[in-house]
C-alpha cells in the first residue's frame, strides 16, 4: 500500500540580499520546503497565500523594515499565528526588544551559524506542532461534550453559559490564567457520563423511581471513567469535574458523599455554575426561574449544597452573569 508523501514544513525566508537567501537555502533545503522574498510587500503576499509554518525575516530592508512586516503579519488574523524569527546584523539589546515587541518569537544574528539556524527553526516548529496538538485535543474534548448533549434534553447553550459562569467564578477565586482556562475548557465535560445512562431513564418525562435514580447517580463515575485519570492538565480537571459536580458541601451529594473541602475546588465551582444555569433555563419539566429566584436558592443552599464562599463570590459577579445570559440566550 502506497503511503502518502510526507509534507515538509514550509519556511518563508525574507531578505533583500540574494547571498543571504542563498545561504539559508543551503542550510535548510534538505529538511524544509522553502519560499523566498526580497522585500516586505512580497513577503506579506506570500505569507497570506502560502501560509508558511515559519518565517525567517531580515530587519533592515528598503521601503518596509522587517519590524513593519512583522507588525502587519500579527495584525492580520490569517497570518498572526505564523512564528517569525528575525535574522539580522543588528545586535543591540534594544533592537531585540523592538523585534519582540513587533511580535517575533526569536532573534538570530548575522553572520548566521548553520547549527544555530537549524536548532532555532526546529525548536519553533516543534512549538507550533505542540500548539496544534493542544488545539486538536481541546476540540476532541469539546466534541465529546457535544456527544453527551445528544443524549440529554439540555441544549448546547447550557454548556456554553455554564462554562462562562465557571470562568467568572474561577477568576473571582483567584486562580491563575492557566488554571482558569483548564477549568473553562473542562466544564463542558461535566455530564459526559450521561452517555452511559439508558435513554429510558435519561429522557423519562416523569419523576425517576428509586432504581432509576440509583442508575442516574452513576453518571459521574461513568464520566470520570470515560475521561480517564490524568496527573495534570485540562483532562485531569475534566475528570474532577465529571466525578464531583454532584457532591454537596454538607456531604449529602453523590457519588461518594464528599463533604466540604474534600470536594475538589473544580467540582465545587462547576456545581454552582451548573445549578444556576439549570434554574434559569427552561426545561421540559419546568419554566425558567428569574435571576432573583435562582440567587435566593443559592443563598438558601449556602453551606448545604454549595461552598458558601463560592456562593458569595458568584453573587458579586451578577452584572457579568447577566451579560452571559443575554449573549447566549435561547432564541
Amino acid at each position: 500500500m502506497n503511503q502518502p508523501a510526507k509534507r515538509l514544513p514550509v519556511i518563508l525566508a525574507v531578505d533583500d540580499e540574494s547571498t543571504n537567501l542563498q545561504l539559508l537555502r543551503q542550510i535548510l533545503q534538505d529538511r524544509y520546503s522553502l519560499l523566498f522574498a526580497k522585500d516586505g510587500p512580497r513577503a506579506l503576499e506570500l505569507a497570506a497565500k502560502e501560509q508558511p509554518d515559519l518565517i525567517l525575516l531580515d530587519v533592515m530592508m528598503p521601503d518596509m523594515t522587517g519590524y513593519e512586516v512583522c507588525r502587519r503579519l500579527k495584525a492580520d488574523p490569517a497570518t498572526e499565528g505564523i512564528p517569525v524569527i528575525f535574522v539580522t546584523a543588528l545586535t543591540d539589546s534594544t533592537d531585540e526588544v523592538d523585534g519582540f515587541e513587533a511580535g517575533a518569537v526569536d532573534y538570530i544574528t548575522k553572520p548566521v551559524s548553520p547549527a544555530v539556524v537549524k536548532a532555532r527553526v526546529r525548536l519553533h516548529l516543534s512549538l507550533v506542532r505542540l500548539d496544534e496538538l493542544k488545539a486538536s485535543r481541546l476540540e476532541i474534548v469539546q466534541r465529546l461534550g457535544l456527544a453527551a448533549e445528544y443524549k440529554d434534553n439540555e441544549t448546547g447553550l447550557h454548556v456554553i453559559r455554564m462554562s462562562h459562569y465557571t470562568r467568572l467564578l474561577a477568576i473571582a477565586c483567584g486562580l491563575d490564567e492557566d488554571d482558569v482556562d483548564d477549568l473553562f475548557n473542562a466544564a463542558p465535560m461535566h455530564d459526559i457520563g450521561k452517555i452511559g445512562i439508558p435513554d429510558r431513564i435519561l429522557q423519562k418525562p416523569a419523576k425517576l423511581d428509586e432504581e432509576e435514580w440509583r442508575v442516574m447517580q452513576g453518571h459521574p463515575t461513568i464520566g470520570a471513567d470515560i475521561i480517564g485519570r490524568h496527573a495534570t492538565g485540562m483532562l485531569a480537571v475534566a475528570c474532577q469535574v465529571a466525578q464531583n459536580h454532584h457532591e454537596k458541601w454538607d456531604g449529602s451529594g453523590y457519588p461518594h458523599g464528599l463533604q466540604g473541602e474534600q470536594i475538589p475546588l473544580a467540582g465545587r465551582i462547576v456545581a454552582v455554575a451548573d445549578v444556576f444555569d439549570a434554574l434559569t433555563s427552561v426545561r421540559p419539566y419546568k419554566q425558567a426561574w428569574s435571576v432573583e429566584q435562582a440567587c435566593d436558592y443559592l443563598r438558601a443552599q449556602r453551606g448545604l449544597h454549595f461552598d458558601p464562599h463560592l456562593v458569595d463570590l458568584f453573587l458579586t459577579q451578577l452584572p457579568a452573569v447577566a451579560e452571559i445570559m443575554e449573549k447566549w440566550a435561547e432564541r
